[in-house]
């Protein structure tokens, strides 16, 4: 049987117990951790004996080194795996917040764009509702002054007069325009003599007298028995004083005494003698 001896010496001794101190306080700490104690009550004698083992224990370590067997702390594996992981998820939040960062600078760059975007399309909107502004202006300018040729929407003289005084309520432009297609569709009829008057009504409205003369004169060509032949003579005769045509106006007068008096209303009459006693007609 092999015998191993071991050296006796005073040092060895020393290093020996320093070392089972050492194991003993390393054994108390872990069952410190694992199992929770009453915590310690720090007074002098506790603190000086804590400084006389940790005196021990550099001795022991200071021994050892001199002895030829250093004292390794080694990490702990797991520790060091840990470690690892740690710097893998630096690495990871670092690459992070570079896309982070990239994304909001293209979040930003778009935002820009579409706020760029926003203002062109805007001033497109208005540029095309001022464009198609000004071309539905143009298409009804020369719409209303394109000729008159004859049309007739109803195919009957009647219903085209009706028309064309509904459109006029909506649509003064229009309606004028329609009733001269009535003139020039019916010419030779009572509903184109009635289209004339009204536009002759027109144009005094419009201030226009010296313009409504030719109008009320052909509506009443032939001195048609009709219920607004009455008013559109006094009308003519008006519109012919005020256009420094007194004789011709008088002439109006006097065919109202004559074609259409009898038959007038008190309003017709009354008005016809205001007008012959502001123009001095005899």
């Amino acid at each position: 049987m092999l015998k191993l001896s071991f050296p006796r010496s005073r040092a060895f001794m020393t290093t020996a117990a320093t070392t089972v101190i050492g194991f003993a306080l390393i054994a108390g700490v872990t069952i410190a951790q694992t199992a929770p104690m009453e915590p310690i009550q720090w007074d002098k004698r506790r603190l000086d004996q804590l400084d006389r083992n940790v005196r021990r224990l550099e001795r022991a370590v200071t021994q050892r080194n001199a002895a030829g067997q250093p004292v390794l702390v080694e990490p702990d594996p797991e520790l060091v795996a840990l470690q690892g992981r740690v710097a893998a998820m630096d690495r990871r939040l670092g690459d992070l917040e570079d896309t982070f960062q990239r994304v909001n600078a293209d979040n930003e760059r778009m935002t820009f764009a579409l706020d760029e975007a926003e203002r062109d399309n805007a001033a497109l909107r208005t540029r095309l509702v001022d464009a198609e502004g000004r071309i539905e202006k143009l298409e009804t300018a020369a719409e209303l002054n394109a000729p008159i040729v004859a049309n007739t929407p109803t195919g009957d003289a009647a219903g085209d007069l009706a028309a064309a005084v509904r459109l006029l309520g909506s649509d003064r432009p229009r309606g004028e325009r329609a009733l001269e297609t009535v003139v020039a569709t019916w010419s030779d009829t009572t509903q184109a003599r009635e289209a004339n008057s009204r536009l002759g009504d027109l144009r005094v409205g419009a201030n226009d007298k010296a313009g409504a003369v030719p109008y009320y004169a052909a509506a009443l060509k032939d001195w048609p028995r009709v219920g607004w032949a009455a008013n559109t003579t006094l009308n003519l005769a008006d519109a012919l004083i005020a256009t420094d045509r007194k004789t011709q106006g008088c002439a109006a007068l006097s065919e109202f005494n004559r074609r259409y008096a009898e038959a007038a209303s008190a309003a017709l009459k009354t008005r016809a003698g205001q007008i012959r006693t502001a123009a001095g007609c005899s």
